[in-house]
């Protein structure tokens, strides 16, 4: 153990390397993470922890290590933070925790530092927070920035379309389930949306297509259950005339 920590402090890229080691043997990464925080690793170390403890889903404990990352960035006036804060963010989404994923995303965005993706990510993760916790108006602001942001995230696109559905927008949800069909028709989680969708609007055909999709997709997952329960509306009794 001494000698691994040995070697990742004298990579090139430390951080680099420990990252590699999440990704095969997350609970290895875990404890050299911890030693190499010890060693004087610092907010890369936290980080490294928490992404660990991610891969073993522990998001609650990979939270606090992202939180204590963005804490000590903050300290030696890294940029990072926010980088940091927005993992604790997204970690803390995973916990079923939205008020501290609030707090957390908000402490990201504060700064001004994230642009581009990372920065509609944030966005798209904040509205995630506000639904959870019933702010509709401010999830779709939020939403409104991560379409702009992170326009090539088919999950943003799907979450605008669903919530654009929840409040009674149609001309909005049939627009941003086509633009997240464009991105990803072979997501089940989609499709489902486009026939949730439709049916709102009055088109059968094209929900009962939508939703075939979705259960073909993916027939034992969530969504692709709540379609099949959703297609048995078409279904016509034996003898039915």
């Amino acid at each position: 153990m001494i000698a691994l920590i040995a070697l990742l402090l004298a990579a090139e890229d430390p951080a680099a390397h420990c990252v590699t080691l999440t990704r095969g043997d997350p609970a290895e990464a875990e404890r050299i993470a911890e030693r190499w925080s010890l060693a004087g690793g610092g907010s890369k170390a936290k980080q490294c922890l928490g992404l660990a403890l991610t891969a073993q889903s522990r998001y609650a404990d990979a939270a606090a290590a992202f939180e204590a990352a963005a804490h000590l960035a903050e300290t030696e006036k890294d940029a990072q933070a926010a980088t940091y804060w927005a993992e604790a963010g997204n970690a803390r989404l995973a916990a079923n925790d939205p008020i501290k994923a609030r707090a957390a995303l908000d402490a990201a965005l504060a700064p001004g530092a994230l642009t581009g993706l990372p920065l509609g990510e944030v966005h798209l993760d904040r509205a995630r927070a506000l639904v959870a916790t019933g702010d509709m108006t401010g999830a779709r602001a939020d939403l409104d920035a991560a379409t702009h942001d992170a326009a090539d995230d088919p999950l943003a696109w799907l979450l605008s379309a669903t919530l654009a559905r929840r409040m009674n927008d149609l001309p909005r949800a049939k627009s941003d389930i086509a633009e997240a069909l464009k991105r990803a028709s072979d997501d089940a989680q989609v499709q489902l949306e486009a026939g949730n969708i439709a049916a709102l609007a009055g088109d059968a055909a094209g929900a009962r297509t939508a939703w075939t999709n979705a259960q073909r997709l993916a027939p034992s997952a969530p969504a692709g259950i709540a379609a099949g329960q959703a297609l048995a509306q078409f279904d016509t009794p034996t003898g039915a005339k």
